[in-house]
């Protein structure tokens, strides 16, 4: 892919792609849309730095929702993200969670009143009602709807419009997005508490990579990175398919819930560590911190100097997708706020500069379109300092 900044102002004119007469639906496996034929390492071609539309286009669509990602991609977003949960007959479903309550309008449903429920999931009491107590068939039947609607008021706007899609559905239009436009669709999946759905008898990473498989994207130059914030979820991926592995990092004091259940004692903050990202190295390409393991924030939430891990996990060939840049105040560091409306935009564009500064690989965003014209002055005659 062409990294100039001509190559990327399809911000603004990207939904002109659409345009155009209907194309059937790829056949599984075909390899113009899903990667075949490109060589080992492609996530390394991608444009530097990346930016990864999170859930979609979240900042503007129900996330999670096809409408999300036809929106991301229209705005130019370089990679999609997915989370997957399952349903109780085994079908991986995309929700950030996999209580729905939030994010359906599941409650509107008289017929499913007596599923509500709470439970334990990764040591967190949730109570509301959960995918793994639907068939595919009912989750069906229920809408998608905005998940923050205090923050996002306009997006209520776009509430039942959309369905829950599957993951092969996403598959199937990734294949057909990626013929129409000419160039691979790429996908950023995460499994969702996969030591909590293990338990439950629904492992994802056996049904995901068959998934993979089948649509032929499970190689090393697969247009997809996979994700997970148990590492052990990643290392059983790494032994199903050969697509590029990300690890996921949450605050520095807390530990990966398999890590939990396993009595290992490591924090995140060991794990970024050069001993630990020497670890994550053996099974995974890259980490997924949240920002403030790269740029700390002070009880006041302004920003602190910067730590080191950008050039810690460089060092090790990893590449970093930090999340999650949005440009609401609610949001922001204290330093990019503006006014008091913690639903209003703050200073964007100063946050996306100072977070591309520190030299990271990509970026998981709300705001693609954001995102992108922040990172055009980062992108000419510029390679990542791993390539």
């Amino acid at each position: 892919m062409t990294q100039g900044g001509a190559a990327r102002r399809t911000v603004l004119g990207a939904a002109v792609l659409a345009a155009g007469s209907g194309i059937t639906a790829l056949s599984a496996g075909t390899a113009a849309a899903s990667g075949a034929g490109h060589g080992a390492d492609g996530y390394r071609d991608l444009p530097y730095p990346t930016v990864i539309g999170h859930r979609g286009a979240s900042g503007y669509r129900p996330e999670h929702t096809l409408g999300s990602y036809q929106l991301a991609l229209d705005l130019g977003a370089d990679v999609i993200e997915q989370d997957l949960v399952p349903t109780r007959d085994g079908h991986l479903v995309c929700r950030h969670e996999n209580e729905i309550g939030g994010t359906t309008n599941v409650a509107d449903h008289p017929e499913f009143a007596s599923r509500r429920t709470t439970k334990s999931v990764d040591g967190v009491s949730v109570t509301g009602w959960f995918t793994e107590d639907f068939t595919l068939a009912e989750i069906k039947t229920l809408r998608a709807k905005e998940r923050i609607p205090a923050v996002r008021q306009r997006n209520t706007l776009y509430d039942g419009q959309w369905a829950v899609p599957t993951f092969e559905e996403v598959l199937r239009w990734a294949d057909r997005e990626g013929k129409r436009r000419g160039k691979r669709v790429w996908l950023h999946v995460e499994t969702k508490h996969p030591s909590y759905f293990r338990a439950l008898g629904l492992g994802l990473e056996e049904p995901l990579a068959k998934l993979l498989r089948r649509y032929g994207r499970d190689g090393r130059s697969a247009a997809l990175f996979l994700q997970s914030f148990e590492p052990s979820s990643i290392q059983r991926l790494s032994r199903l398919v050969s697509a590029p592995r990300v690890v996921l990092l949450s605050a520095a004091n807390t530990r990966p819930w398999d890590f939990e259940q396993a009595k290992d004692p490591r924090t995140v903050a060991d794990l970024v560590k050069p001993e630990g990202l020497k670890w994550i190295a053996g099974f995974a390409q890259g980490i997924g911190p949240t920002m403030d393991l790269i740029l700390p924030r002070d009880a006041a939430g302004k920003l602190g100097a910067p730590t080191t891990l950008v050039a810690d996990a460089h060092a090790r060939g990893l590449v970093l997708h930090p999340y999650t840049a949005r440009n609401e105040n609610s949001f922001l560091p204290a330093d990019f706020r503006k006014g008091t409306d913690p639903a209003a935009y703050g200073d964007a564009f100063g946050a996306f500069r100072t977070y591309f500064e520190q030299g990271i690989d990509g970026i998981f965003t709300d705001n693609p379109d954001t995102g992108l014209l922040a990172a055009e002055a980062f992108r000419p005659g510029r390679r990542p300092v791993n390539h």
